[in-house]
């Protein structure tokens, strides 16, 4: 019997390692993979994709086939298009959204199109999001489909999603490749998000600091949350609880809340509390706001209280200056700017009452 060589022996043996062993090496991919993401109020939208070259090839119609096709492989026999190369492209959404208008609700999911010979796609977000590609995609897991317009874009020669757009409540994201770009839009209710998430945390440590609760109560107030449920909020921070502290900032709060409720009577005597806790540049705030509602009695009561206790702050005389111009008294409204005038004010107050002199005929 031949005695096996030490290279028959080596081959041998690799017969009988498992092919997983080489799974692990990582080498180079084509097409390299990408992620980019876009915060949109609070909440995250992500795109995880492969990108592929054009290289001079004809795309659309050709390398990636219009309408639903049979790829040959795997189980789909009516088939999108991946959207990219390699494994599923996904789309990630932290908070519930809408996609072209349409609910989709927070979680990760395949992205694809049915690419038309028009100017137009159908978008399809797949539960089934671990696929390879396309290859086995199954109508009935689609969680949303969107018909959308494509456009004509300069040349990308790699496949590359963007967020083209970003605004307070949503984004445009857009895969564009070659020439022709896929947008779609994703919306969040950003103020429902903020105030459910404050609902929870308000039950842990964070409702253990009257703060928080003038933050909420003023978040809901500035962005059309419930006026009720906001001044809940804000009384928790003025009264009643352990951590409770009636302060300018909250009352203030609160007089807007009664306002924008139409409790008026209430409004008024939340705002006259208010101005005894407030400093000068608080109750300067407070006269503009009177100005603003035309309650004119309580703007020169407010700003006059703010001259009282910083007189030798130029701008609380410009202030009252306005005050006194717009309710007409020409008179004291030219005193009050000359008074600023002659204390070094700062270029902007400066400015200011020079501007109602001269409106006025005084200067």
């Amino acid at each position: 019997m031949k005695v096996k060589t030490i290279t028959q022996l080596f081959l041998c043996a690799l017969l009988f390692i498992s092919v997983d062993a080489f799974a692990q090496l990582n080498t180079p991919r084509g097409s390299q993979l990408a992620t980019i993401s876009q915060r949109v109020g609070v909440s995250d939208v992500s795109i995880t994709y492969s990108r592929p070259s054009v290289k001079g090839r004809e795309i659309w119609g050709k390398l990636v086939p219009y309408g639903m096709n049979n790829l040959g492989f795997g189980t789909a026999t009516a088939a999108p298009w991946r959207a990219g190369a390699n494994e599923n492209t996904t789309i990630t959404f932290s908070h519930d959204a809408l996609v072209e208008g349409k609910p989709i609700k927070a979680g990760t999911y395949g992205l694809h199109y049915e690419v038309k010979p028009d100017q137009t796609a159908t978008l399809i977000l797949s539960e089934d999001a671990e696929a390879w590609g396309s290859f086995f995609y199954d109508k009935s897991k689609d969680a949303l489909r969107a018909d959308i317009k494509t456009t004509k874009v300069p040349h990308h020669e790699l496949l590359t999603f963007e967020f083209n757009e970003v605004g307070n409540n949503s984004a445009v994201a857009s895969l564009a490749w070659g020439e022709k770009a896929f947008p779609f839009t994703v919306t969040f209710d950003v103020t429902d998000i903020v105030l459910s998430d404050w609902r929870r945390n308000s039950k842990g440590q964070a409702g253990f600091q009257r703060q928080n609760w003038e933050q909420a109560a003023n978040y809901a107030l500035a962005n059309g949350g419930d006026a009720n449920e906001a001044l809940e909020w804000v009384d928790k921070a003025i009264a009643g609880q352990f951590f409770s502290q009636k302060t300018f900032n909250n009352l203030a709060i609160k007089a807007q809340l009664l306002n924008k409720l139409g409790k008026t009577d209430e409004f008024e005597a939340i705002m006259d509390e208010a101005s005894n806790l407030a400093n000068a540049n608080q109750l300067n705030a407070l006269g503009y706001q009177m100005l603003g509602i035309k309650d004119y009695d309580r703007a020169l009561t407010y700003f006059k209280r703010a001259v009282e206790l910083d007189p030798t702050n130029p701008n609380v005389y410009d202030s009252l200056g306005e005050a006194y111009k717009t309710m007409g008294n020409k008179k004291e409204a030219i005193k009050n700017f000359k008074k600023s005038l002659s204390m070094n004010p700062p270029p902007n107050v400066k400015a200011n009452s020079e501007k109602h002199l001269k409106e006025l005929g005084a200067l």
